[in-house]
């Protein structure tokens, strides 16, 4: 799941490199950017991403991050820019919104790296780390519950379905039990507690993940609500895209990327037999994406053995038709 969402590659880009944007040549491929169009980076963290869709004269950049940290940092990159930028601190699924409150009803493309920057995975302060000590946060607009809140809260049942459906644990229900067990006498704080008491219930050997891996993942996805966040995301992307726009996903565990592969897949037809319609039978809805080349892109391994955080990643993307967007799913729905 934790892709740097972009950062600096080269000194030329304006800075020392700090963060690795990951697929970042198969990513702009796909998008294809041209001279004067416009595109969404929904997930700005470091700006690669937005920096090289910049590297395209006369194109603008509508770019947004939930986490006011990165909002901040990027102020230097705007300036840079001279207007070609804009910066908004908002939630992904908010980009249609966020992009027709600075004057536009359609853009070209779309870009989303899904989940936490290897920024926030870096500082220990925020709360993602199982390796570094730090307060059990995990907020990204650090407000709202914490991943502590949820911790020390919720009922077993409750908790062990979490880390088993967002995390993919196996021993959820262990992990859950003991969790439940150990808050009695004192409650959990910071990662390290956290981290510690699994490692004491999920074996590992040196070559795997981490054993606490899975259940920080799951904390992190209920902190931040982000398969709900991806959902809203690709139906507001479906909104704001121009007749022939882009839309590029990164994503790097298999929730998220069922998520974009089913979204793509009802939206495109692509592999769905089409059946003909009984009298009476109400007509199919227009697809509204096409499709292209073999998906997912991978990493090389080149590029997975200079990034380990790429091993993991999958590139989905697509191209918009002029087929009106569907109607908002439950999820979307207020």
């Amino acid at each position: 799941m934790s892709a740097g969402h972009g950062g600096s590659t080269s000194p030329a880009d304006g800075g020392p490199a700090r963060h690795i944007p990951v697929l970042l040549e198969a990513v702009i491929q796909a998008l294809a950017p041209q001279s004067g169009q416009v595109f969404i980076d929904g997930t700005f963290g470091a700006g690669g991403y937005t920096r090289a869709l910049l590297a395209t004269p006369d194109l603008r950049v509508i770019a947004l991050d939930r986490d006011p940290s990165a909002i901040a940092n990027g102020q230097a990159l705007v300036a840079e820019t001279g207007g070609r930028l804009m910066l908004e601190q908002a939630r992904f699924a908010d980009l249609d919104h966020v992009a027709q409150r600075v004057g536009f009803t359609g853009v070209d493309g779309v870009v989303l790296d899904i989940g936490v920057s290897s920024m926030q995975l870096d500082e220990a302060e925020r709360g993602f780390s199982f390796r570094k000590d730090g307060p059990l946060d995990m907020r990204m607009e650090s407000q709202g519950r914490s991943a502590a809140d949820i911790v020390n809260e919720t009922d077993e049942e409750e908790l062990a379905n979490l880390i088993f459906d967002y995390g993919e644990e196996r021993l959820s229900r262990k992990i859950a039990r003991a969790i439940v067990l150990d808050r009695q006498s004192t409650p959990f704080t910071s990662t390290l507690q956290l981290a510690g008491l699994i490692s004491r219930i999920v074996h590992h050997k040196p070559n795997e993940i981490h054993p606490a891996t899975r259940t920080f993942q799951a904390l992190r996805i209920a902190v931040n609500d982000e398969l709900g966040e991806l959902r809203r995301a690709l139906e507001a992307a479906e909104r704001i895209l121009k007749p022939g726009g882009r839309l590029g996903v990164v994503s790097f565990h298999s929730l998220e990327d069922r998520i974009v592969k089913k979204f793509l897949i009802e939206r495109s037809g692509r592999g769905q037999a089409q059946s003909r319609r009984l009298p009476g039978e109400a007509a199919l809805p227009s697809f509204t994406f096409q499709i292209v080349g073999k998906q997912p892109v991978t990493a090389s391994s080149e590029e997975s053995a200079a990034n380990p955080r790429a091993r993991s990643a999958r590139l989905r993307y697509a191209i918009r038709t002029d087929a009106p967007a569907r109607a908002l799913s439950g999820d979307n729905q207020s």
